[in-house]
């Protein structure tokens, strides 16, 4: 059971002050971390009421990996622990963003780099034009 409320209604979800996450089939909101200084994107993780209560408990970015099935301590083996700084909710609760301090090297992405969005789709232009990085 979540140890979250339920919203009564569209109005309490959408005006209320209560958090009322609304998790998906799989039992999952969306939650997008950025810099807390300088509002880069970092990357897109998702959360289950657990990592959702842990973070709020702690203050540190707890997530819930799907390819593992199991928590995430965002830098419990690597040092780039996400101390979240402010956590929002949109207008009807499925989706969070926080607003983190990375400790360590700083990075946020697996493959090393300081973001998960590193790679750049033209627009507008011939269909097979390959990604760039950034």
């Amino acid at each position: 059971m979540s140890p979250f409320p339920i919203a009564a209604d569209k109005q309490t979800l959408e005006e209320g002050m209560t958090l009322s996450p609304r998790f998906d089939a799989h039992g999952l909101v969306t939650a997008v971390a950025t810099d807390a200084q300088s509002g880069e994107l970092l990357m897109v993780a998702h959360m289950n009421a657990e990592s959702l209560k842990l973070s709020i408990e702690t203050g540190e970015a707890w997530y819930w990996s799907r390819s593992r099935g199991e928590l995430w301590h965002k830098g419990a083996t690597s040092g780039q622990i996400q101390t979240i700084v402010e956590m929002r909710v949109d207008c009807d609760q499925d989706a969070l963003w926080l607003k983190v301090n990375v400790a360590g090297d700083r990075g946020c992405c697996h493959t090393g780099r300081r973001s998960c969005f590193y790679r750049v789709k033209p627009l507008r232009e011939a269909a097979a034009e390959p990604l760039t990085l950034a």
